[in-house]
């Protein structure tokens, strides 16, 4: 199967909000990935509610939202609302994150974790046949354009072996540095799904990048 490919729109340009968005749904991408940052879990600040319903208006496509933010079960239902598909918390962030996982599913959206690069996947055990996808980070949370971290490969492969063991269904999601050259290690390792976000939008030919992942299988 090819590889699920989920553009980050945090490296498009936020001055052509609805070009960079309209240019995502006419390219071979399966998601659009929004990466949601609060300054506190993260040192950086994206963007919140207005500006993913201002991506939604326009996205012909799932919306993959990805909250580095603390307390994340306080705006499950309103990130719905504002037209995510997709929910992913991360683990370091969540003090119930079992809890978290059902409000999540409560919604209608599917379920997600993100784990930081120090974070072992061995945390996953209790809760990874109740979610949807793992977003493993790649690169530390809070900026784009930072360089892939080679121990990710290790953390793929440990976790399609928890998958299997555990009878899960969860789709394994690499998030941070990734391009043309480690893609395909990433998913002969087991990766189902790709962000990426400067490799895509600094690119000389976005939807030309785009195929070239997607076709890696």
């Amino acid at each position: 199967m090819k590889p699920i490919i989920a553009p980050s729109v945090l490296a498009s340009d936020f001055a052509n909000l609805q070009s960079e968005v309209e240019m995502l749904n006419e390219s071979q991408a399966d998601w659009l990935h929004i990466d949601i940052m609060d300054g506190r879990f993260v040192p950086n600040i994206s963007f919140g509610f207005p500006v993913l319903q201002a991506i939604q208006r326009h996205a012909k496509k799932p919306l993959d939202v990805h909250l580095m933010i603390v307390e994340p079960e306080l705006y499950i239902e309103q990130f719905r609302d504002a037209g995510a598909e997709i929910i992913s918390v991360h683990l370091e962030a969540c003090n119930h994150l079992h809890r978290t996982i059902q409000q999540i599913k409560a919604t209608g959206a599917k379920a997600g974790i993100a784990i930081n690069p120090h974070t072992s996947v061995q945390l996953l055990d209790d809760v990874i046949a109740d979610v949807d996808l793992v977003c493993v980070m790649s690169v530390n949370p809070g900026f784009g354009g930072q360089k892939f971290i080679e121990n990710t490969y290790r953390k793929i492969e440990a976790l399609k072996n928890l998958i299997i063991s555990r009878n899960s269904n969860a789709l394994i999601e690499i998030d941070g540095g990734v391009n043309q050259q480690n893609a395909p290690l990433l998913l002969e390792k087991g990766a189902d799904a790709l962000v990426a976000g400067s490799f895509v939008f600094n690119s000389a030919d976005p939807l030309q990048t785009i195929a070239n992942l997607k076709n890696q299988a």
